[in-house]
């Protein structure tokens, strides 16, 4: 699957743009401020009904103007095309595939799955669990479509628990620690089975980018070892009682990556860092390819300030290599570094929001 045409329309400093992008890499390049940031973030919003450079839409949306439209066709392996396009205003969203209205975000992102690195990307191993459940529940939502049902399911209790436990109210909370441990359990499993699948990837991926000893991901369940969920739920009760909410289970997930038996964020340089999140997010795109069959666009924003150049130049060699869309923006041409490789490829030029085709 690959973009064959995208349209934006009043996205940031975009008022208006048509790229018929290459199925291969596209260099994007243009000072700061020039907007292919914006153009980056009309397909993470294609794929994503969100943007990845701000919470409030009302930023992204063009100054003064009421909504913002991107629309695709889409091109897939076995030549058939389909159709795609989001409208999202101060208070509305509209989404229409195959000129068919739908009504699930999670539908747009199946069709248009897209992997995205920013300067931001270094928060994935360097900031918060939050991140790494986000990254694990993203590529586990790409493979198996019963994901977001659990993950639903699980909110939901984990809501009406902490409910309960916020009132002191007991008469219905072995009810909902029977829910909340029946899919927090499947919850973790999945996440457990897709770090396990990932793995392999990680380690041949690493080797091109970071030489580092005996890589390995280590699963945290949220809960103590040993136990069974149910068990530490009710284990956990009169703490719970006390603060008010769930100390355990999924939603304190995590995953920590390890060299030689030692956390890997505690000793690694930062450019190392770096290379270690490149090496998880090509490993999901490539994991996604080989498990399904199936591309994942890939969005790089601000290529020449995360890589130095060699580290550049591995990269174009594994992305040419990789026979999926990339699109990648630096400011000038040429921080891209040789751009002369085996594949497809097109060059645009970004200026005061104006798409230009080299």
């Amino acid at each position: 699957m690959s973009l064959e045409k995208l349209d934006i329309y009043r996205v940031r400093n975009i008022v208006q743009a048509s790229l018929l992008p290459s199925s291969g890499i596209n260099f994007i390049f243009g000072k700061n401020g020039s907007g292919k940031s914006a153009l980056l973030d009309a397909l993470f919003i294609l794929g994503r009904a969100k943007s990845f450079r701000s919470n409030s839409i009302k930023q992204v949306i063009q100054l003064n103007q009421p909504d913002l439209i991107v629309s695709a066709k889409l091109k897939h392996h076995n030549s058939t095309t389909t159709s795609l396009g989001i409208q999202l205003g101060l208070k509305s969203k509209t989404i229409h595939l195959n000129h068919q209205e739908i009504y699930s975000s999670s539908e747009l992102a199946h069709v248009f799955p897209v992997q995205l690195i920013t300067p931001k990307s270094y928060q994935l191993l360097d900031g918060g669990p939050q991140f790494r459940r986000e990254f694990m529940d993203w590529g586990v939502f790409n493979m198996n479509h019963d994901f977001l049902t659990v993950w639903r399911s699980f909110k939901k209790a984990l809501l009406h628990r902490n409910a309960l436990l916020k009132k002191h109210d007991l008469k219905q909370i072995n009810v909902w620690n029977q829910e909340l441990a029946q899919y927090g359990t499947i919850l973790t499993e999945y996440r457990q089975q897709y770090l396990i699948l990932l793995e392999p990837f990680i380690r041949k991926i690493a080797d091109i980018f970071i030489k580092i000893n005996n890589p390995e991901i280590k699963f945290v369940t949220g809960w103590e070892k040993g136990y069974s969920y149910l068990d530490c739920l009710q284990q956990d009760l009169e703490k719970d009682l006390k603060f008010g909410y769930t100390h355990s289970g999924p939603h304190r997930g995590d995953f920590v990556f390890y060299s030689d038996g030692r956390i890997a964020k505690d000793f690694v340089s930062r450019g190392q860092l770096k290379a270690l999140i490149l090496t998880l997010k090509l490993a999901q795109v490539q994991l996604f390819k080989s498990d399904l069959s199936q591309d994942m666009c890939l969005l790089i924003d601000d290529f020449s300030s995360e890589f130095d150049s060699i580290s550049r130049n591995k990269l174009l060699t594994f992305l040419s290599q990789l026979d999926n869309q990339v699109f990648i923006t630096t400011n000038e041409f040429n921080e891209f570094g040789n751009i002369e490789m085996d594949g497809q490829y097109k060059v645009f030029h970004v200026e005061q929001g104006k798409v230009k085709l080299m």
